[in-house]
């Protein structure tokens, strides 16, 4: 089975969550999977190993538990960008346009030193709000986004066409 295949048949998809006429790719499955998960982590980790990334970003909250792994495996740090008022310490923040309303991200100002090359992973690509945010609060930080990951596109919406680099620099494993 190819790991798009193995992906997809672990999402299980909710019905009318998190509001009625919305189905729910449900990746907590996936979690579950020791095998597939390392799979993933080794499949991320052959990707990027010579794209000198200087740091993964992992978006809160399932983008941790791919892109903590990755960063460990590739030797470099990682960083999180987190919902508002969740950091500690002086932040940059975003606002930016959910599917369903408004959010904000948030990460440490001294997270990204100028001019790194910053990897932004998530479990999920949407609309392309979050990861755009994500980019944001990396530039403003004067970081260089060396691509994006994901774990799944829901390709209806449009999320690949927000975001601010070339196609091929935006990987995902399974498309809906």
């Amino acid at each position: 089975m190819t790991l798009e295949e193995e992906i997809k048949a672990a999402i299980v998809d909710v019905h009318d969550f998190p509001k009625p006429g919305i189905i729910y790719k449900d990746i907590t499955p996936i979690f579950e999977n020791a095998k597939l998960s390392e799979r993933i982590v080794s499949e991320l980790y052959h990707i990027y190993k010579d794209q000198q990334i200087d740091a993964v970003t992992g978006l809160e909250s399932r983008g941790f538990l791919f892109g903590m792994p990755l960063a460990i495996r590739l030797g470099v740090p990682f960083i999180l960008i987190r919902k508002k008022n969740k950091l500690p310490r002086e932040v940059h923040r975003v606002n930016y346009q959910l599917e369903y309303g408004e959010s904000t991200v948030e990460m440490h100002t001294d997270a990204v030193k100028p001019g790194q090359r910053i990897l932004i992973h998530d479990d999920v690509l949407a609309t392309g709000g979050t990861a755009t945010a994500a980019s944001q609060l990396i530039k403003m930080a004067g970081g260089e986004i060396a691509g994006f990951s994901f774990l799944t596109e829901l390709s209806f919406l449009k999320g690949r066409d927000a975001l601010p680099m070339p196609s091929e620099q935006i990987i995902t494993f399974a498309t809906f």
